[in-house]
Formats: structure tokens, C-alpha cells, sequence
């Protein structure tokens, strides 16, 4: 086994354990946005500072996330951070994944996507944008055409982030302050719609 497949194995198993609690692919995510402390981290996710801190602290311990600054309150430091890892595995990383993991990761990811959906809409950000862009697409394709979805949407994350990379070196050269925003990809199997009658295709 060369060293490059044991730092790799390494990192995955680092990367598979931050992302294997909820709370840890929630904070993660948002870390993954903007930096932030604990103390924050808490009172946005209205969970227990205690836990928050504890999630923290593996994430560290798993390379996920990095120090960036730290500022006194009241007698006490408070450490902020950001993201050195996306909060994301490769298609061959997640298929190695135990089937109660990999469930996990996509209901945090499922619960955290449509809550950020939810509270746009609820603010008003939603329609800020007349082109702004919502769309849901059934297809019924073959194994080829499955494969070909998978690229495609491989290929379009790689584009939204290189645009990410490239806001972000241009916006630190100027002084304007950024749009947040949110690109959500999506690509699954469906119930057979043609099976799902009256109320059940609504639902």
C-alpha cells in the first residue's frame, strides 16, 4: 500500500466520522458558507452550547475545520472557524458507506437544504431575483441515461464551484459585500409516478 492510498484512507475515515451525526453535516455545511464560533453556531441551530462545542471539536479533530481567528468576551475567548474539508464524498466514498450512514448524511443534507429553502421563501429572498431559478424535472431514462445524469451533475458542481472560488477571490479585492446564495442539486429515483394515483402524487 503506497502512502498516498494511506492518506487518502486516512482522510476518508476522518471525513466519513465528521459526517456521520447530524448535527456535525449541519455545522459543517454552514461552516462551508461563512465562518463562525460555537456561540453562534448554537443560537442559530438552537441546539445546546455543550453539544455544539463538543461537534466542534471533532470536526478539528477530523481536519473538517480550521481556526481562523479568536476574539475576547467577557473575560473569555471566543474561537471562530471555517471549513477546510466541503461537506461532501466522492460517489466511490459514499457507496463505501454503511447503509444507516449514508441514510444519515442525506437526511441532515434533505433536513438543512429545505430548511435554508423554507426561511428564504418565509424572508422574502426567495423572489428577490426575478431570475432566480426553480425548476423539478421527472425523466424516465435507461441505465446509459442514468449514468449520463450522474456526469451531468457532477460536471454542473464542479462549474458552480469554480464560479464560488472565483466570487470569493473578487470579492476580496473590492468592497462589496456578497449575495448569499444557494445552488442545490438534485438527482434521484423516483416512486414510479405512473403508479402513484389522486392524492398520492401530490403528496
Amino acid at each position: 500500500m503506497t502512502s498516498t492510498t494511506t492518506k487518502r484512507m486516512r482522510r476518508d475515515q476522518k471525513l466519513i466520522k465528521a459526517l456521520g451525526h447530524d448535527l456535525r453535516v449541519e455545522i459543517l455545511a454552514l461552516l462551508n458558507e461563512r465562518v463562525a464560533s460555537p456561540v453562534e453556531l448554537h443560537r442559530e441551530l438552537q441546539e445546546e452550547l455543550s453539544q455544539v462545542s463538543y461537534h466542534v471539536k471533532v470536526l478539528r479533530e477530523c481536519d473538517c475545520i480550521e481556526l481562523v481567528d479568536t476574539r475576547p468576551v467577557r473575560g473569555s475567548v471566543e474561537h471562530f472557524y471555517r471549513a477546510s474539508e466541503r461537506a461532501s464524498l466522492s460517489a466511490e466514498e459514499f457507496a463505501a458507506l454503511p447503509d444507516a450512514v449514508r441514510q444519515r448524511i442525506s437526511r441532515s443534507w434533505i433536513t438543512y437544504a429545505f430548511a435554508v429553502v423554507s426561511g428564504s421563501h418565509a424572508e422574502g429572498t426567495l423572489e428577490a431575483r426575478s431570475d432566480r431559478h426553480l425548476s423539478a424535472n421527472p425523466l424516465v431514462v435507461d441505465e446509459e441515461g442514468w449514468g449520463e445524469l450522474v456526469e451531468a451533475a457532477s460536471d454542473y458542481l464542479d462549474r458552480v464551484l469554480e464560479i464560488g472560488n472565483r466570487s470569493t477571490e473578487r470579492l476580496s479585492e473590492s468592497e462589496e459585500s456578497g449575495i448569499p446564495s444557494m445552488v442545490t442539486i438534485m438527482s434521484f429515483e423516483t416512486p414510479d409516478r405512473r403508479e402513484m394515483a389522486g392524492p398520492r402524487r401530490r403528496d
